[in-house]
């Protein structure tokens, strides 16, 4: 682990999308257009959003206890913080065969080494561990998913040869089939080592040698990297977190752990949001912001091969500094005219204005925020186009409970 940061704890989340048996029409695109050639300021009606049945998949969703210390009651995609295990060199017996491979077989990422984030592009040797962060940070994710949902992300060892074969041919095509969830015992094994797992994290290890498997690093594709901002959460719960994506080819089986995490839920990008809307639930904004950008992706194989080819372009390190204006809560992200120079987050940077929203807005030519008015009320404003070929959130990003907005 990294303990040189001052300000926040390193920790993995991952995006699981899961295929249902609906399929799509024939005639609906594969992307709702991309949104990376002409950027708006997406702020038009609920409607637009592509309704629910559109989509051949669904996203997993864990609702965390109403106890929890840090978003209580919140619907959060899986992950947590990462452990020491995840670093331990005891991977490298586990990842043998792929030891030879850039970063086990993950590849490389084209993003110029000075502009990766610092979760990526610290050299883990320099802090004592021999395994690169690409991995443990998959690693985490998919410890950390198992622990809490109980879908286990895992490839049997005698699907090494074949995964290798994969991996080669993938560097070629650059092209990669949905994910298969393997059974890797029954149920009440599969049970016991979960309790192991949330125990100690370290039985993880142990867990896949005894089972013969290995986490399956190579189904998560990189996606972003989140910070909490300050002056939002307790002092001390800030979060430096990867985002990954990972595309199952059907939906397995989910149970909640009863302890951090109390539902879960499986549901279209789009329903989620339209939950969100009609207060039954509450997301962040991460949350609302990824899901806003796969609403442009109907269809799962398209998310996938979009995912897929778009991680080795690399991603930006978001941290949102927050500014009140008006009586309106506004995040902004990196690119925005209003974001400060120094976004690194050494200090706390909380902004307040007595301009209004609309004052702040005009004549800029770069926007790249998220406006809120309430807890359930949430626009994504944005006029630049997005870094690393990723995608704009879908055109009708707000979303309003009351329909006399200002927004």
């Amino acid at each position: 682990m990294n303990t040189a940061l001052k300000h926040w704890k390193e920790a993995a989340t991952v995006i699981i999308s899961a295929g249902t048996r609906h399929k799509l029409s024939d005639g609906l695109s594969r992307c709702l257009d991309k949104g990376t050639s002409t950027p708006t300021t997406g702020i038009e009606g609920l409607s637009n959003f592509p309704h629910e049945s559109t989509f051949d998949y669904d996203v997993l969703l864990l609702k965390r206890s109403g106890k929890s210390g840090f978003m209580p009651n919140a619907y959060v995609f899986p992950g947590g913080l990462v452990e020491p295990s995840d670093f331990s060199s005891e991977w490298l017996d586990i990842f043998k065969a792929f030891r030879r491979s850039p970063n086990f077989g993950l590849g490389t990422v084209k993003q110029p080494p000075a502009t990766r984030p610092p979760i990526f592009a610290t050299d883990r040797m320099k802090l004592g561990s021999p395994i690169p962060g690409d991995v443990a940070f998959r690693i985490c994710a998919v410890r950390e998913t198992f622990e809490e949902s109980g879908v286990l992300l895992a490839v049997p060892k005698e699907e090494e040869n074949s995964l290798l074969k994969t991996i080669e041919n993938t560097s070629s095509q650059n092209q990669t089939e949905l994910t298969r969830v393997y059974k890797m015992c029954d149920k009440s094994e599969l049970a016991k080592w979960r309790a192991l797992v949330n125990k100690n994290p370290s039985n993880f290890i142990r867990m896949c040698r005894e089972l013969e498997c290995l986490p399956n690093i190579w189904a998560l594709h990189e996606w972003g990297n989140w910070l909490t901002p300050s002056g939002v959460y307790e002092k001390q719960r800030r979060y430096d977190t990867a985002f990954f994506m990972c595309c199952l080819q059907e939906t397995p089986d989910t149970l909640q752990d009863e302890k951090e995490i109390v539902h879960f839920k499986w549901s279209p990008p789009s329903e989620i949001l339209h939950s969100f809307l009609g207060r039954k639930l509450w997301i962040a904004p991460p949350q609302f912001y990824d899901l806003s950008r796969m609403c442009r992706f109907p269809s799962l194989a398209h998310l996938h091969n979009f995912a897929s080819r778009r991680a080795s372009e690399g991603c930006e390190h978001w941290l949102p500094v927050r500014l009140v204006t008006d009586n309106v809560y506004i995040s902004l992200l990196p690119g925005d005219s209003l974001y400060p120079e120094d976004g690194s987050g050494q200090i706390d940077m909380n902004k307040t204005t007595d301009a209004t929203l609309q004052e702040t807005e005009q004549g800029s030519s770069a926007l790249h925020r998220i406006v809120c008015h309430d807890l359930h009320t949430a626009a994504v404003h944005i006029s630049i186009t997005p870094k690393y070929n990723h995608l704009l959130p879908f055109g009708n990003t707000s979303l309003r409970s009351d329909t006399n907005s200002q927004l």
